[in-house]
């Protein structure tokens, strides 16, 4: 599978829980994270967004732990996008360094809160544009519009 945006981490012991490996809330700080760095990479700064009254929320999630993470493995963190309507959803796959094996996938389906309000950002569009995955239905709606306009 190709990503988008992929950035490499390391498990560090205090993430650890008792059996050794990596306790399952930590893998949503990888994500967020990664998240994060990819709107560095897009140009924008979340604490920036936010200044500008514009917050990115997490709406909903979807989490599959697959093979466990275990202290100072080195890991992927990857991750893809599209959009629906007013969502931004991240596809985030985790993935340990050393055998490429897949660990964690998650959906993650974030909305923008503008001035407080459920809205669309076109700051986010406008840096996400290069990268959002269109759907079929979204394909053959681009297509129409340049005939449009031709």
């Amino acid at each position: 599978m190709d990503y988008i945006f992929e950035t490499k981490m390391m498990v560090r012991d205090y993430e650890c829980d008792i059996e050794g490996i990596v306790n399952n809330a930590n893998y949503l700080h990888y994500t967020e994270h990664t998240r994060h760095l990819f709107l560095k990479a897009c140009g924008l700064s979340f604490a920036e967004m936010h200044r500008k009254g514009v917050d990115a929320v997490v709406a909903r999630m979807n989490l599959q732990y697959k093979t466990p993470l275990r202290c100072d493995d080195e890991f992927f963190s990857r991750l893809n996008l599209k959009k629906e309507g007013i969502k931004y959803i991240f596809s985030h796959h985790i993935h340990r360094a050393s055998d490429d094996k897949l660990c964690f996938r998650a959906s993650v389906e974030l909305v923008c809160l503008v001035n407080g309000k459920l809205g669309t950002s076109e700051d986010y569009d406008k840096a996400f544009e290069a990268y959002i995955q269109k759907d079929e239905r979204g394909k053959r709606r681009e297509k129409r519009e340049e005939r449009k306009e031709e």
